[in-house]
């Protein structure tokens, strides 16, 4: 027996002192995750084409399966991860010196990236036009099933029951009782202890259960992607030529334009290497189209980035439920405006400053899901258009939630990052180290150093 284990044991470790793809045998190059979301996005465009061109209906049914199961595993986290998530953040900011302080900024600065994306969306909905030539008239319009109005946004917030936000997946009233729940156990100090450990250590087995259904991206992206051509075809893609144009060249203003900015004159640093830094976020919002599903990643590039993980723990999922400029800032503007055109509504300089208002205030009805359709209800509501405008655009909207949902990912990293250079506490040796290489899982170090919170 010994003498058979020890050749197996000395083979085992001249393995693994091997560089990868130089074993024994044919092995397979390891492939960055980057170039799979690629592969991914690529074969899905392929098949969806295919599909849609050739009638290929089991093709079709495939590609749908594929995605819907890919979106519903990581909506299956959403409910608990939401919850523990905000009451873990919330707790943890006993850590930071002027909590207080760096909690109020980064609501400052939600709202102001907000008021910025808003405007933009609106500047270019007033010089386009998107409603006008698309041949689209009211009839073609349908009330949504489910509609937002302040009144049912404010009452909302207050849950019925502690069941029914969970099984119904209401992520604002999840982040209210996480909130009361964090804020009590706050007050409760040491006596808390044993339920905040438990509360880490679920939220770890969360996004540990999480990093599993990312590394699947590329296979959902070939599904999303794929289902969206073969279903909707470019013929549609046509008739909303210049609200798509509008939308993703908006979101490419405040990505690439307001972002770089405030990078480099309120938070003075590289904005190439904040890009570098928080890519595996952005391109995984871009497929996931979940703000809450790519979180965990937010947070890991965040941290990356040089902020303090233990401000980043609260900044993140406080922006992953509520800090939306692409969702809810940029399209519902625009959307507005397209609508108005096609029902003929003339809209005045007071329904453009309720827009920005709607926007600003609202953004957190969209909380972090696929899709924008609430936060788009509440502003047709709030202006008086009518809500079967909305139908107009559930066709179009899962192309568009790519460029949206990446918009919001990379404003959930880049507001932690300017407040914490701004507070002097950024780690400029990380930040400028920072790499566009994938987030991993997280070590065993990483867990050890988040488990002292409940000390």
């Amino acid at each position: 027996m010994s003498a058979n284990s020890e050749p197996a044991t000395t083979g085992k470790a001249a393995q693994a002192d091997k560089p990868a793809g130089s074993g024994p045998g044919f092995s397979l190059p390891k492939v960055p995750f980057w170039a799979q979301i690629v592969t991914g996005l690529v074969l899905g465009v392929l098949l969806g084409w295919l599909a849609r061109s050739q009638d290929i209906s089991w093709l079709y049914t495939t590609l749908d399966k594929i995605g819907s199961i890919f979106v519903q595993l990581l909506k299956l986290a959403v409910a608990p991860l939401v919850f523990f998530a905000i009451l873990v953040s919330i707790t943890n900011l006993r850590k930071v010196n002027n909590a207080a302080r760096l909690a109020s900024r980064t609501l400052l600065w939600f709202l102001i990236t907000s008021l910025i994306a808003v405007v933009i969306g609106i500047v270019i909905g007033l010089v386009t036009n998107p409603g006008s030539g698309t041949g689209l008239t009211p009839k073609d319009g349908s009330k949504p099933e489910g509609s937002g109005s302040w009144i049912d946004f404010l009452t909302g917030i207050v849950p019925t029951d502690v069941i029914t936000p969970f099984t119904e997946l209401n992520v604002l009233q999840i982040v209210f009782l996480a909130a009361v729940a964090g804020i009590a156990a706050l007050k409760l100090g040491d006596r808390a202890a044993p339920i905040l450990a438990l509360s880490e250590s679920v939220l770890e087995l969360l996004q540990k259960a999480l990093w599993w259904v990312i590394r699947l991206a590329p296979l959902g992206t070939v599904g999303l992607i794929g289902y969206a051509i073969a279903d909707y075809g470019w013929d549609l893609i046509g008739d909303y030529a210049t609200f798509t144009a509008d939308v993703y060249i908006g979101c490419a203003l405040v990505l690439f334009g307001v972002y770089p900015l405030l990078l480099a004159t309120v938070a003075k640093v590289s904005p190439i290497q904040f890009f570098k830094g928080a890519w595996p976020a952005i391109q995984l919002a871009f497929v996931s189209r979940s703000s809450v599903g790519t979180m965990p990643v937010t947070q890991r590039v965040t941290e990356r980035l040089g902020v303090p993980k233990e401000y980043t723990s609260f900044a993140v999922p406080f922006g992953a439920t509520t800090k939306m400029d692409g969702c809810a800032a940029i399209y519902p503007a625009l959307a507005a405006i397209f609508i108005a055109e096609i029902f003929n509504v003339q809209l005045g300089i007071q329904d453009y400053l309720l827009i920005a208002f709607v926007s600003v205030v609202g953004s957190a009805a969209t909380a972090g899901l696929t899709g924008a359709t609430v936060m788009l209800t509440l502003t047709l509501s709030t202006l008086g258009l009518p809500l079967e405008g909305v139908g107009l655009l559930i066709a179009i909207d899962p192309i568009l939630d790519m460029i949206r949902t990446a918009t919001n990912v990379a404003g959930q990293a880049l507001v932690p990052v300017i407040v914490a250079a701004r507070e002097k506490i950024l780690d400029h040796d990380k930040y400028n180290s920072a790499s566009a290489n994938p987030i991993d899982e997280p070590e065993t170090s990483d867990r050890e150093s988040a488990v002292p919170v409940a000390a």
